[in-house]
């Protein structure tokens, strides 16, 4: 008897070039039953990004409609861009047992704890050291100067929030990382909480004799 089970929403979160984004995609690049969340952004698409892969690139008037319309589970504002979490597909993986992975900052995953509540697992990835997190910065070459200087400037304030998520692992190579998060998503299927098909499993356990 295959025993029904909710989905979670797996949101990793740190400060600008930690890794959130790396391991999310790893993590759902590797596991056939982890659904890549994909969020909607006003900023402009980088060279190489896909339209409904990598974002939801609209303008700000739909973004503006997206948000009165309730069809966000969150969204903020980061460095002048708009970015938000589309409501129908989170709700309906999750309804059918799916698990969902996506990365966000700590503004978003605070609005989800309201929004998704139990549902909602949370990560935060911190970097070993800050002079690593700007040499990641840097490296990725996708900032000007300028950008990763106020990246590195707003990097404390974000990693304030660590207190706040359910785990903590600190980044310091991309593999152990990914495991980490992996273990935590074995843990998270098995919750009691989640298995919605559990207690006529137990039943039926009960009265074979």
């Amino acid at each position: 008897m295959t025993i029904r089970r909710r989905g979670f929403l797996l949101v990793l979160s740190s400060p600008s070039g930690a890794g959130k984004t790396t391991i999310a995609r790893l993590l759902a690049a590797r596991d056939p039953g982890l659904q890549l969340s994909v969020s909607v952004t006003t900023r402009p698409r980088r060279e190489g990004e896909v339209e409904g892969r990598d974002y939801f690139f609209i303008d700000r008037h739909r973004f503006d409609e997206m948000v009165a319309e309730g069809e966000l589970l969150e969204h903020a504002t980061v460095f002048g861009n708009c970015y938000g979490t589309p409501r129908q597909p989170i709700e309906a993986a999750l309804a059918g047992g799916r698990d969902v992975v996506g990365d966000l900052d700590w503004q978003g995953a605070q609005q989800l704890t309201k929004t998704v509540g139990g549902d909602l697992v949370s990560v935060f990835v911190l970097p070993p050291s800050r002079a690593a997190l700007e040499t990641r910065l840097r490296n990725r070459a996708q900032d000007s100067a300028a950008v990763v200087a106020a990246r590195m400037a707003k990097s404390a304030e974000e990693t304030s929030h660590w207190s706040e998520y359910d785990f903590v692992i600190v980044n310091r190579e991309i593999e152990e990382s990914v495991a980490q998060v992996q273990a935590i998503i074995i843990a998270e299927r098995l919750r009691r909480e989640r298995q919605l098909g559990l207690p006529d499993f137990v039943d039926r356990l009960r009265a074979d004799r």
